[in-house]
């Protein structure tokens, strides 16, 4: 007699978790896109490695010579609603070349992003696509807009961002930073 193995129970907001799907890039990459979770720590560890320095720092507002266990706890443990991090994996060899977050306040009225690719994989639009991907899940989630905090020095965020129809605003009280909305209902 043969026993079909059991899934473990989901708890909480986890069962409502998206599964892995495939998007396509703006120039036509294929990319296996699925939530983080615990087990991708050491992943997440080494797609930092191979995302520029600079890009580091644009992504996490500080310079990061290293991203570690305490920055990388938040993409990891995720509820999978209130917050979710989406890794992009190369298809072809399985190795991850992007992550996408996004937090939402409790009200889920407003949903930050935060999106990073490795340096081997940008401009070949794994940021747009990964854009869209965030912003179909936040507006799942019935968000009013999703926001991205931006130092005014990253350019090619702010321009992706603004294509994808973010409106940009100042950052009261930092005049290195931008926000930049898109409304979503």
């Amino acid at each position: 007699m043969t026993t079909e193995p059991t899934a473990a129970p989901l708890i909480g907001l986890a069962a409502t978790a998206p599964s892995a799907r495939e998007i396509v890039t703006r120039r036509g990459e294929h990319l296996s896109v699925r939530p983080a979770s615990s087990a991708d720590e050491p992943a997440l560890e080494a797609l930092f490695e191979r995302v520029a320095a600079e890009d580091r720092r644009f992504r996490f507002l500080s310079a990061q010579a290293h991203v570690g266990a305490e920055m990388l706890a938040p993409m990891t443990h995720c509820d999978h609603f209130r917050s979710e991090n989406f890794l992009a994996f190369d298809p072809a060899n399985g190795e991850l070349v992007a992550t996408a977050m996004l937090a939402c306040d409790d009200p889920l009225d407003t949903g930050e992003i935060a999106v990073s690719v490795r340096s081997d994989w940008r401009g070949r639009g794994v940021g747009w696509a990964l854009l869209d991907l965030i912003a179909e899940e936040a507006a799942k989630r019935g968000l009013r807009r999703v926001i991205s905090i931006e130092d005014r020095a990253n350019h090619a965020a702010i321009e992706l961002e603004r294509e994808k129809g973010f409106v940009a605003r100042a950052v009261e009280g930092d005049a290195t930073l931008v926000m930049l909305e898109k409304v979503l209902r």
